[in-house]
């Protein structure tokens, strides 16, 4: 979606008058309304990028593999790159430095819904650290290189996510930033033109559009594999549990993961569709943790060849931050979409329309759960 939108920064993508974005609502009681048509020039673009990298992926892990390596490579360099054009071209800090005032203070409870409110997009940055964990059964050594490059992975993450954040903050204020996204602008465009000039914009978008991509390949890649697995235990239509004749790959599961995707796309805009994403992943990432206290006790016999640092008390703190994050993103996600009714605007509480997709699958455990039991 942000490739496909950068992308429509540097040429002109075609939508719809406002009037026909406005023609097709719709309605879901309790969580919103959506509009299928608008931006569609953005997002049949993103559609086409899905589709593309899907059908790559199913010509085989190695090519996409190539892909990936490829485009973190040109990924890397390329925030490398905007890092030091503003830290080398920026001059006096004008971002947040000038601006600050340490003395104001806010209320607490403001602060720490603030605070979870931006972790949602902070956590979309680094979300799909875990990825490489879906495709084990196709890593050599897995015992040793999925731990090495999960950790050395968020290492790299952590750094230039930091750097290129610090490196937006030495350039713009906040009220900046702010404006930029009522607006829809972009911050990483609004920094490097601070420093270089109009004509670096377009350097950017490049630069962007190779992240984004990159990451849409990762994604599709590794998540399709989840789908793959799950109907190779049954729990999945078995069609999807399929691997491709000649080039070995779960092709059904890929395809049916795009088709999805592409219906999701339509539904709303990036993020919406990323802070729904975020909320239902950190119920998973919770019930992960909580899964390793049940299999400890239930199991304590089973051969455990990795074991979790600091057992039990990092699943019991990630678990407890995990509840408090979720309870306050549904919370703001709330009174964000009451506010915007109030005010005839239309709105989606992002936390529950995630919550209601999830729910569609729960009459789907049951029926394969249900097979299971027969078989």
């Amino acid at each position: 979606y942000i490739f496909s939108e950068y992308a429509g920064s540097l040429v002109h993508l075609p939508r719809f008058s406002e009037a026909t974005e406005q023609s097709l609502i719709l309605h879901i009681p309790y969580v919103g309304d959506f509009f299928p048509l608008k931006d569609f020039g953005v997002k049949a673009l993103t559609i086409a990028i899905i589709w593309m990298l899907t059908l790559v992926n199913a010509r085989g892990a190695a090519m996409g593999g190539k892909v990936q390596v490829l485009f973190t490579a040109l990924k890397l360099f390329a925030m490398v790159f905007i890092i030091g054009m503003v830290f080398g071209w920026g001059g006096d800090s004008h971002g947040i430095a000038a601006t600050f005032t340490p003395t104001e203070t806010v209320a607490t409870g403001m602060t720490i819904t603030a605070f979870m409110a931006a972790m949602s997009g902070a956590f979309w940055g680094y979300d799909g650290w875990n990825n490489l964990t879906f495709v084990a059964g196709e890593v050599k050594d897995p015992q040793r290189n999925i731990v090495r490059a999960l950790f050395w992975g968020l290492i790299v993450v952590i750094a230039v996510y930091v750097t290129i954040n610090l490196a937006y903050l030495y350039v713009l204020d906040i009220d900046t930033m702010a404006g930029l996204k009522a607006t829809g602008g972009l911050v990483a465009t609004e920094a490097v033109s601070r420093v270089a000039g109009t004509n670096a914009v377009i350097i950017v978008a490049l630069a962007i559009m190779i992240s984004t991509f990159g990451a849409s390949n990762g994604t599709i890649m590794s998540s399709a594999r989840i789908y793959f697995a799950m109907a190779r235990e049954g729990l999945f239509f078995k069609s999807i549990g399929k691997l491709h004749p000649k080039y070995e790959t779960p092709v059904n599961s890929l395809l049916l993961q795009a088709a999805w995707a592409s219906v999701l796309v339509l539904s709303g805009t990036f993020d919406m569709l990323t802070d729904m994403l975020i909320f239902v992943a950190w119920i998973f990432y919770a019930l992960s943790a909580v899964s390793v206290i049940i299999l400890r006790v239930r199991e304590p016999e089973t051969p455990r060849p990795y074991k979790v640092w600091g057992y039990p008390y990092i699943p019991i703190i990630f678990i407890l931050f995990s509840v408090a994050f979720l309870g306050v993103t549904l919370y703001n996600d709330v009174t964000a979409y009451q506010i915007a009714t109030a005010a005839g605007q239309p709105a989606v509480i992002n936390s529950v329309f995630g919550l209601v997709i999830v729910a569609t699958g729960i009459p789907f455990y049951f029926l394969f759960r249900k097979k299971e039991v027969a078989a």
